[in-house]
């Protein structure tokens, strides 16, 4: 069967998460005089943001001994961690070429994310990428999250389409891969997280530009 979809996580696949993470702790760092060593450890513990920062900070002030109130660290994190979205690493431009490129072939493009409802319009505004897909399913926003069936079978009704029409691209094992290919989804697998364990892509890409060669893409309209 032709494709006729695309879905797309956002953080760390559209968004790079990691990149933005690290902009916000030299920032962090410098508002509250926090030690040598202490951007590092969040990093660690926040494993690529499946680690809830109300979990993430509380630990770090009882490792390095801080004299700070964890809600304060968090209420930074909740206010600035996303001041600076950056999109994965290459141009702005070039991101958006590929997803105006995959529109201009006719094909329907969407976003499932697990997030709040406030943050990832604003990591999709801050990496110019807002107006390229034509929705958008948040966790919070539709109260079910990855890797439940219902989110990516919501998507799917939300773009008018079939599992088997559509490819999903993502960047986590479970959440991009195994769970979408319960549904039926054919997955594309990003590695700027965490690694395969058992799970079983379709395609393998080295980063976001493969997805034009994504197998059952339509071609280009021919020029006149």
């Amino acid at each position: 069967m032709s494709v006729r979809a695309i879905l797309f996580d956002l953080d760390g696949t559209l968004h790079d998460r990691a990149a933005t993470i690290r902009g916000w702790l030299v920032g962090h760092v410098e508002r509250h005089a926090l030690p040598a060593g202490y951007a590092a450890r969040f990093t660690e513990l926040d494993d690529f943001g499946y680690r809830p920062k109300r979990e993430v900070l509380p630990q770090l002030v009882r490792e390095f001994g801080l004299a700070y109130d964890p809600e304060m660290l968090l209420a930074d994190f909740s206010e600035h961690s996303l001041a600076a979205p950056v999109a994965m690493p290459y141009t702005h431009e070039v991101l958006r070429e590929v997803l105006r490129e995959l529109r201009a072939r006719s094909l329907r493009l969407g976003i499932v994310t697990n997030g709040w409802e406030e943050a990832q319009p604003r990591c999709l505004e801050g990496c110019g990428l807002t107006g390229l897909v034509g929705d958008v399913v948040i966790s919070k926003a539709v109260g079910l999250s990855k890797s439940d069936p219902a989110i990516y079978r919501l998507a799917l009704n939300r773009l008018g389409v079939t599992a088997a029409q559509t490819w999903f691209v993502g960047d986590s094992p479970c959440n991009d891969v195994w769970g979408p290919g319960r549904v039926g989804l054919r997955t594309a697998y990003l590695p700027t997280g965490h690694a395969l364990a058992g799970e079983t892509p379709d395609v393998v890409l080295r980063d976001l530009r493969d997805v034009l060669t994504l197998p059952g893409l339509p071609l280009l309209p021919s020029s006149p």
